[in-house]
């Protein structure tokens, strides 16, 4: 899948780290509950998408780590760091070993289908 970057050869020399360490300490949270988790939802306060996720996962019985950053009136900048790193426009941003699955309703549908059973079943895709 293809996804429509701007290539660095496009990015002036001068600016590249500050791009490329924008944000980054949230970036690097994620990264490990990703990495030590089978299942994370990253949501926000506010947002009635993350709760219907947590609370899809609960009623299948299924563990999983939450991590919650800010709402709607603060910490954007740092949320919009993990948009940026995922490419995914919402939240909640649910992981399922290692892969991006979707948000809430993505997750409801793994969980109705039984893919969700399966996806933890088959080893870790990599962080």
């Amino acid at each position: 899948m293809p996804r429509h970057l701007l290539d660095e050869a496009q990015i002036h020399p001068a600016i590249r780290s500050k791009i490329a360490g924008h944000q980054q300490a949230i970036v690097q949270e994620v990264m490990s509950a990703i990495r030590d988790n089978d299942v994370v939802v990253v949501g926000m306060g506010m947002n009635p998408f993350p709760r219907r996720a947590r609370r899809a996962l609960d009623d299948a019985g299924q563990a999983y780590r939450y991590l919650e950053y800010g709402n709607y009136l603060n910490t954007w900048r740092e949320r919009n760091a993990l948009k940026m790193w995922t490419g995914w426009p919402t939240f909640p941003m649910v992981f399922v070993k290692g892969t991006l699955v979707g948000g809430a309703g993505n997750l409801q549908t793994l969980i109705d289908s039984g893919e969700l059973k399966t996806l933890l079943a088959s080893p870790a895709s990599g962080a």
